[in-house]
């Protein structure tokens, strides 16, 4: 079985690896067209989600260091405006799975927009597992300053968008992207909700100082400065974000007041609960979390 259970991307020792060949290798339009090998399970029965009543396409945005930044925006059919919701990658860049991620929001009416953070350097999502170390050094190579560049562009394009809703702007993401989505909650005034799926809140008990240094600003000195409320969902077996970081997290928010942010912990629940296209998977959890997911939406992005 394919285990990922760290957000950075795992060890030689976590798992033993193998898999069925479930996409369609190669490339198509900006973005490797299947599910990333390195984390595809044998068995994987991914949710697929099509496009009657949306508009799909491949876009080029201007990011604020001159880069021609590729992203992937579903929408629904129509004149809109819709509001926009930002889906955070994990380290596999824009692969199936986050694309579907975005079709299942445009379903529910949302303009859904993945950016690709990591193609400066290379896309990682066609990279098998024995690759693994050059997948984390792609994602290293994303610094702070650059992704929250690449968020500040998508936002600003989607304002320049007649379908868009440009005073409505959510955040989600997973894994890697989680950390993220608590990163630009505590940046930007525009965005008015996010959902991080088991994004790391805290360097390792073993990370070197270089490790802590490279991972700032960490979620965990950040809960004073979020813009809006955060909805974290975590597992309790997650062996890449132990529980005692998941209660640093919950106390930064006490202290702070933010009453209106919290994470909600999932019974037995591995890392990467949500990704249909792994052996972590865990319908119900993910089915339950999506559905928070789009009460807080609806709440904040819809009003």
């Amino acid at each position: 079985m394919t285990r990922l259970i760290r957000p950075e991307g795992p060890t030689p020792d976590d798992f033993r690896f193998s898999r069925r060949t479930l996409a369609t290798a190669g490339l198509g339009g900006l973005f490797f067209m299947g599910y990333a090998p390195a984390g595809l399970a044998q068995d994987a029965r991914p949710v697929a989600t099509d496009t009657e009543g949306l508009v799909v396409e491949d876009v080029t945005l201007p990011a604020p260091d001159g880069f021609a930044l590729p992203a992937y925006v579903a929408r629904p059919e129509g004149d809109g405006p819709y509001p926009v919701v930002i889906v955070a990658s994990e380290i596999f860049g824009v692969h199936e799975y986050i694309r579907d991620v975005c079709r299942r929001l445009a379903k529910t009416g949302y303009a859904a927009i993945a950016p690709a953070f990591f193609v400066r350097v290379e896309d990682p999502a066609p990279l098998p597992f024995s690759e693994m170390s050059r997948i984390q050094a792609i994602v290293g190579a994303a610094g702070y300053e650059q992704v929250m560049g690449d968020i500040s562009a998508a936002m600003d394009w989607a304002s320049g968008q007649l379908w868009a809703k440009g005073d409505r702007f959510g955040i989600t993401g997973f894994c890697w992207g989680g950390k993220v989505v608590w990163q630009a909650a505590a940046r930007f005034a525009a965005i008015d909700a996010g959902v991080a799926w088991y994004g790391r809140l805290a360097p390792a008990a073993d990370a070197s100082p270089a490790q802590v240094s490279a991972g700032q600003p960490w979620p965990v000195d950040l809960a004073a400065d979020l813009k809006c409320p955060v909805l974290g969902l975590y597992g309790e077996a997650d062996q890449g974000i132990p529980l005692t970081s998941v209660e640093a997290m919950r106390a930064a928010l006490a202290r702070a007041g933010r009453t209106d942010s919290k994470i909600d912990v999932y019974d037995d629940a591995p890392h990467g609960f949500h990704a249909d296209y792994r052996d972590s998977y865990r319908p119900a959890d993910a089915a339950d979390g999506w559905g928070k997911l789009l009460a807080l939406f609806e709440t904040k992005l819809k009003s």
